[in-house]
């Protein structure tokens, strides 16, 4: 009896004790391991580049000695670019060592450009020929959890696997090895939110796995807060890609991821999302959210119809070619077709810019242009004077002369305006024939014009799309008296979808 007695005493205690211990380790490891919840995604996301134009890089056929300006690239082999196709008059490219050149011409059907001044150190064959193309990167989205005080946005930008920090524009055989090049950005050319609250923290180029930019805020920011972060600025942007040489197609644009994530103190994650960045030959495309955008321009042949009006020359993903303007007072015409794709619940808009009006061997167009400055103004269409934002019908090519465009729909009705548009062009048919406007000029600081968007003129139908195409149309009309010479200028078209 005694010694059940003491069992029973016992054994009571040793259950406690070990409850005692699972109930410590418990709450020991609850404190220190507490259970962490899943990230979300951030809403209304998007990304802008200021300049999408995919960069060139070519390799130099067999050298060049100092002194000379004719420059010829391989036309085969496994280089980013074996022509010339997106390589302009006035682009500044590198030669071997030597940069800082500028394109005088380029010799259309080969793979030779001239260079306004000639070498000054030799080009050896095989050396880089690259022509940089470099912008600032506009990311907004809106939170859906707050961000708490010394929490942070954490930007991820798409780098190569190697030479991520020169200057130069990357390439590479796939594209997923390929990127951006952080181009010596420093925390001094970021923007971070607006708001006394936040701060730049960091800006490190990365090393094969991504560039990143840290932007950490001193105060709790609340959910459903709109934000910015711009990434470069006027004396510092991002390097694009230039094409990677597996498998890449002219007029199609690669696409790039960019993440955005919010974050505690501690560098946990709480929300994130990721961006798809566009680049094309000549084209600013920003778009997609974790989501897909396809955007892609076509040539037209000549002889056939758009606008209502027969072509008169074969355009391509990359130019309107005009040729020879050798009869005065009659309109030339010329074509384009943009096609549209993405599954954005926001959305998508299509705008349109000009560097300049056409002016004589790329020479600035002052003012208004025209024949006393060498130049081949934009259109005033007709008596009530068309502008980038305001179109009329332009029927008279003796009176009013110069470079203008009109739109048609092609497939779905997205087009801002239409060319048959009774004045001012609306984006609603009526008995107009050549509902025209002014390309908006970048150098007379002209606001990009939106050409195409869900909903056509007023953008009122936002959602996915399939497949939606426009033409663009271009129009052309000079006097007798218009000084001989070569003219051009550039145009941009940007793509940007909103998820």
């Amino acid at each position: 009896m005694t010694f059940k007695l003491k069992n029973q005493s016992f054994l009571p205690w040793k259950v406690v004790g070990v409850a005692a211990f699972v109930f410590i380790f418990s709450a020991w490891f609850f404190l220190f391991h507490p259970p962490q919840s899943k990230s979300a995604s951030l809403t209304n996301a998007s990304a802008t580049l200021s300049n999408s134009r995919i960069s060139f890089y070519g390799v130099v056929n067999t050298g060049a000695s100092a002194g000379s300006n004719a420059i010829t690239i391989k036309n085969s082999g496994n280089y980013a670019d074996v022509n010339l196709n997106h390589l302009f008059p006035n682009d500044t490219v590198s030669v071997g060592a030597e940069g800082g050149l500028t394109v005088a011409s380029v010799y259309t059907g080969t793979n030779t450009f001239l260079l306004s001044a000639g070498l000054t150190i030799p080009a050896s064959d095989g050396d880089a020929v690259y022509a940089t193309q470099s912008g600032t990167l506009t990311v907004t989205f809106t939170t859906t959890n707050a961000i708490p005080a010394n929490g942070d946005i954490l930007i991820t930008i798409a780098d190569p696997a190697a030479n991520q920090n020169d200057g130069a524009p990357d390439t590479t055989e796939n594209i997923g090895d390929n990127g951006f090049d952080f181009n010596g950005i420093t925390t001094s050319n970021i923007t971070c939110p607006t708001g006394a609250n936040w701060s730049i923290t960091s800006a490190t180029a990365g090393s094969g796995s991504g560039h990143t930019v840290i932007c950490t805020t001193n105060a709790e920011v609340a959910a459903d807060s709109a934000l910015t972060v711009v990434v470069g600025d006027g004396t510092k942007g991002l390097v694009n890609p230039a094409p990677y040489y597996s498998s890449n197609t002219q007029g199609l644009a690669d696409n790039y991821t960019i993440t955005v994530a919010t974050r505690n103190a501690n560098d946990l994650e709480i929300d994130t999302v990721d961006v798809k960045a566009s680049i094309v030959e000549a084209v600013l495309v920003s778009a997609t959210v974790d989501e897909t955008l396809t955007f892609q321009i076509q040539g037209i042949a000549i002889g056939e119809t758009a606008c209502g009006q027969a072509l008169d020359v074969t355009s391509t993903p990359t130019s309107i070619p005009w040729g020879l303007l050798d009869t005065a007072d009659i309109f030339k015409e010329a074509a384009q077709q943009l096609t549209v794709s993405t599954n954005a619940d926001g959305g998508y808009t299509v705008k349109i810019e000009e560097n300049d009006q056409m002016g004589k061997n790329g020479v600035a167009c002052a003012g208004n242009g025209g024949e006393g400055v060498n130049c081949i103004q934009d259109s005033t269409c007709s008596v009530s004077g068309c502008d980038e934002s305001t179109g009329y019908n332009w029927t008279d090519a003796a009176t009013y002369r110069g470079l203008g465009y009109s739109l048609q729909d092609f497939d779905g009705s997205d087009a801002a305006f239409v060319y048959n548009s009774n004045d001012p062009c609306t984006n609603s048919a009526g008995a107009g024939t050549f509902c025209a406007k002014q390309l908006a000029d970048i150098a007379a600081s002209e606001t990009k014009a939106t050409i195409m968007c869900g909903g056509g003129g007023d953008c009122s139908s936002n959602g996915p799309v399939n497949s939606k195409d426009i033409y663009v149309c271009y129009r052309i009309a000079i006097s007798g008296t218009q000084p001989a010479g070569y003219y051009y200028n550039k145009v941009k078209y940007t793509a940007t979808a909103t998820f």
